[in-house]
Protein backbone atom coordinates (compact mmCIF):
# COMPACT_ATOMS: atom_id res chain seq x y z
CA UNK A 1 0.00 0.00 0.00
CA UNK A 2 1.39 3.63 -0.69
CA UNK A 3 1.43 5.14 2.44
CA UNK A 4 1.59 8.92 3.18
CA UNK A 5 5.70 8.13 3.70
CA UNK A 6 5.40 6.50 0.21
CA UNK A 7 5.72 3.35 -0.89
CA UNK A 8 7.57 0.57 0.92
CA UNK A 9 8.56 -1.20 -2.13
CA UNK A 10 10.44 1.14 -4.95
CA UNK A 11 8.36 -0.25 -7.78
CA UNK A 12 8.91 3.05 -9.95
CA UNK A 13 12.41 2.51 -9.80
CA UNK A 14 13.00 -1.25 -10.08
CA UNK A 15 10.65 -0.92 -13.21
CA UNK A 16 12.45 1.61 -14.97
CA UNK A 17 15.51 -0.02 -14.42
CA UNK A 18 13.60 -3.10 -15.48
CA UNK A 19 12.82 -1.40 -18.64
CA UNK A 20 15.96 0.25 -19.38
CA UNK A 21 17.42 -3.33 -19.59
CA UNK A 22 15.21 -5.00 -21.65
CA UNK A 23 15.99 -1.71 -23.98
CA UNK A 24 19.81 -1.87 -24.10
CA UNK A 25 19.36 -5.72 -23.92
CA UNK A 26 17.54 -5.05 -27.74
CA UNK A 27 19.94 -3.10 -28.81
CA UNK A 28 23.04 -5.58 -27.84
CA UNK A 29 21.14 -8.15 -30.30
CA UNK A 30 21.14 -5.28 -32.82
CA UNK A 31 24.23 -4.26 -32.86
CA UNK A 32 24.99 -8.25 -33.42
CA UNK A 33 23.08 -9.53 -35.88
CA UNK A 34 24.37 -9.65 -39.29
CA UNK A 35 24.01 -7.38 -41.00
CA UNK A 36 21.46 -8.80 -43.72
CA UNK A 37 19.08 -10.07 -40.75
CA UNK A 38 19.22 -7.06 -38.16
CA UNK A 39 16.28 -5.48 -39.76
CA UNK A 40 14.27 -9.26 -38.34
CA UNK A 41 16.20 -8.13 -34.96
CA UNK A 42 14.94 -4.42 -34.90
CA UNK A 43 10.97 -5.63 -35.85
CA UNK A 44 11.02 -6.97 -32.71
CA UNK A 45 11.82 -3.69 -30.62
CA UNK A 46 10.01 -3.55 -27.27
CA UNK A 47 7.39 -0.88 -26.53
CA UNK A 48 9.09 2.33 -25.16
CA UNK A 49 7.04 1.24 -21.63
CA UNK A 50 6.72 -2.54 -21.16
CA UNK A 51 3.64 -1.15 -18.47
CA UNK A 52 0.86 0.30 -18.17
CA UNK A 53 -0.69 3.24 -16.57
CA UNK A 54 -1.38 2.25 -12.69
CA UNK A 55 -4.88 1.98 -11.31
CA UNK A 56 -6.25 3.99 -8.54
CA UNK A 57 -7.33 3.38 -5.03
CA UNK A 58 -10.86 3.37 -6.43
CA UNK A 59 -10.33 0.60 -9.24
CA UNK A 60 -8.15 -1.31 -6.45
CA UNK A 61 -11.42 -1.38 -4.42
CA UNK A 62 -13.54 -2.35 -6.99
CA UNK A 63 -11.20 -5.44 -8.00
CA UNK A 64 -11.08 -6.36 -4.34
CA UNK A 65 -14.55 -6.19 -3.97
CA UNK A 66 -14.97 -8.83 -7.02
CA UNK A 67 -12.60 -11.15 -5.50
CA UNK A 68 -13.12 -10.94 -1.99
CA UNK A 69 -10.54 -10.13 -0.98
CA UNK A 70 -7.51 -7.33 -0.60
CA UNK A 71 -4.77 -7.79 -2.00
CA UNK A 72 -1.74 -8.00 -0.24
CA UNK A 73 0.79 -4.46 0.13
CA UNK A 74 3.30 -5.69 -2.13
CA UNK A 75 1.27 -6.57 -5.40
CA UNK A 76 -1.29 -3.00 -5.19
CA UNK A 77 2.00 -0.93 -4.60
CA UNK A 78 2.95 -2.71 -8.01
CA UNK A 79 -0.36 -2.43 -9.64
CA UNK A 80 -0.63 1.28 -8.54
CA UNK A 81 2.48 1.69 -10.56
CA UNK A 82 1.78 -0.36 -13.55
CA UNK A 83 -1.39 -2.28 -14.36
CA UNK A 84 -0.14 -5.68 -15.72
CA UNK A 85 3.55 -5.82 -17.34
CA UNK A 86 5.31 -6.52 -20.94
CA UNK A 87 1.98 -6.98 -22.77
CA UNK A 88 4.07 -7.30 -25.71
CA UNK A 89 7.68 -8.11 -26.19
CA UNK A 90 7.46 -10.94 -24.07
CA UNK A 91 10.84 -10.48 -22.74
CA UNK A 92 10.15 -11.01 -19.03
CA UNK A 93 6.89 -11.64 -17.69
CA UNK A 94 3.15 -11.17 -19.08
CA UNK A 95 1.52 -9.75 -15.54
CA UNK A 96 -2.20 -9.39 -16.33
CA UNK A 97 -3.92 -6.12 -16.09
CA UNK A 98 -6.07 -6.47 -12.74
CA UNK A 99 -8.93 -6.68 -14.72
CA UNK A 100 -7.78 -10.18 -15.90
CA UNK A 101 -6.46 -11.34 -12.43
CA UNK A 102 -8.99 -14.23 -10.88
CA UNK A 103 -8.60 -17.13 -9.28
CA UNK A 104 -7.04 -20.11 -10.43
CA UNK A 105 -10.46 -22.12 -10.46
CA UNK A 106 -12.09 -19.94 -12.50
CA UNK A 107 -9.35 -18.47 -14.87
CA UNK A 108 -7.48 -21.95 -15.38
CA UNK A 109 -10.19 -24.49 -14.17
CA UNK A 110 -7.62 -27.34 -15.60
CA UNK A 111 -4.80 -26.39 -13.99
CA UNK A 112 -6.29 -26.26 -10.81
CA UNK A 113 -8.32 -29.69 -11.54
CA UNK A 114 -4.92 -31.36 -12.21
CA UNK A 115 -2.63 -30.00 -9.02
CA UNK A 116 -5.98 -30.45 -6.55
CA UNK A 117 -5.77 -27.91 -4.01
CA UNK A 118 -4.72 -25.45 -2.89
CA UNK A 119 -3.83 -24.44 -6.24
CA UNK A 120 -7.56 -23.39 -7.28
CA UNK A 121 -7.57 -21.11 -4.55
CA UNK A 122 -4.46 -18.95 -5.78
CA UNK A 123 -4.60 -15.66 -7.45
CA UNK A 124 -3.74 -16.27 -10.97
CA UNK A 125 -1.33 -13.01 -12.05
CA UNK A 126 0.34 -14.20 -15.40
CA UNK A 127 0.02 -15.09 -18.88
CA UNK A 128 0.44 -19.17 -18.87
CA UNK A 129 3.45 -19.13 -20.93
CA UNK A 130 5.45 -22.09 -21.62
CA UNK A 131 4.78 -23.98 -18.98
CA UNK A 132 4.91 -20.63 -16.35
CA UNK A 133 2.45 -18.78 -14.14
CA UNK A 134 2.72 -16.89 -11.45
CA UNK A 135 0.17 -16.90 -8.42
CA UNK A 136 -0.02 -15.51 -4.99
CA UNK A 137 -1.49 -18.34 -2.50
CA UNK A 138 -3.33 -15.73 0.34
CA UNK A 139 -3.41 -19.55 2.67
CA UNK A 140 0.18 -18.53 3.74
CA UNK A 141 -0.06 -14.65 4.95
CA UNK A 142 2.84 -12.72 6.79
CA UNK A 143 2.22 -10.35 9.81
CA UNK A 144 2.70 -7.29 7.44
CA UNK A 145 -0.43 -8.93 4.84
CA UNK A 146 1.67 -10.06 2.25
CA UNK A 147 1.14 -13.40 0.55
CA UNK A 148 2.92 -15.92 -0.36
CA UNK A 149 3.83 -15.96 -4.06
CA UNK A 150 4.22 -18.83 -6.52
CA UNK A 151 6.49 -19.75 -9.54
CA UNK A 152 4.84 -22.42 -11.29
CA UNK A 153 6.49 -23.79 -14.28
CA UNK A 154 6.55 -27.65 -15.93
CA UNK A 155 10.59 -27.57 -15.75
CA UNK A 156 10.62 -27.82 -12.17
CA UNK A 157 8.96 -30.12 -9.41
CA UNK A 158 6.47 -28.68 -7.82
CA UNK A 159 6.07 -24.49 -6.69
CA UNK A 160 8.79 -22.21 -5.77
CA UNK A 161 7.66 -20.27 -2.77
CA UNK A 162 8.58 -16.83 -2.25
CA UNK A 163 7.56 -14.74 0.80
CA UNK A 164 6.24 -12.03 -1.42
CA UNK A 165 4.89 -10.69 -5.02
CA UNK A 166 8.04 -8.34 -4.30
CA UNK A 167 10.39 -11.43 -3.89
CA UNK A 168 9.30 -13.51 -6.48
CA UNK A 169 9.18 -10.89 -9.30
CA UNK A 170 12.98 -9.32 -7.93
CA UNK A 171 14.13 -12.92 -7.65
CA UNK A 172 12.50 -14.85 -10.56
CA UNK A 173 13.54 -12.71 -13.86
CA UNK A 174 16.78 -11.54 -14.00
CA UNK A 175 15.85 -8.31 -15.24
CA UNK A 176 13.57 -7.44 -11.73
CA UNK A 177 17.19 -7.65 -9.61
CA UNK A 178 17.85 -4.70 -8.27
CA UNK A 179 20.52 -3.11 -9.36
CA UNK A 180 23.96 -3.21 -6.72
CA UNK A 181 23.99 0.35 -5.12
Amino acid sequence: MITPDGPRHPWAGLLRTVNRRIHERHERSVASAPPRSRHLVEAHRPPEWLGTTGVGEEELARHEERLGIRLPPSYREFLQISNGWDVESYSCLHLLPLAEVGWTRDVDPHLAEIWGDPMGDTLYLSEYIDGQVCLLFPGVVAPDGEWQAWDFATWHPGVLEYRSFWDLMTRMCPEFAPEAS
